[in-house]
């Protein structure tokens, strides 16, 4: 099972907000996940992004791929640095 790092929208008509979750390849956008790593809301100003690095380092350690969007937001958070590091520890 391949598992991706990636956006699923939430939120009402025209006011999305974002989880980042742990979710295998094949499942649809907002279908089934794995387990969620944090969220990410672009409408407030600024925009709100709340990570648990913890486990995002987990998954990606793991071999999760992130999609693009979502490696600029752990990039933003610190969780991908910490994924460096510990890949380097390794």
């Amino acid at each position: 099972m391949a598992v991706k790092l990636r956006l699923t929208r939430v939120g009402k008509t025209k006011q999305p907000q974002y989880r980042i979750v742990a979710a295998d390849s094949r499942s649809p956008r907002d279908g089934r996940f794995i387990q969620i790593v944090g969220t990410y809301n672009p409408r407030t100003e600024p925009s709100t992004l709340n990570v648990d690095n913890a486990k995002a380092v987990k998954w990606l350690l793991d071999g999760a791929q992130p999609t693009e969007r979502v490696k600029k937001l752990l990039e933003i958070s610190g969780a991908w640095a910490e994924f460096g590091t510990a890949r380097a520890a390794k």
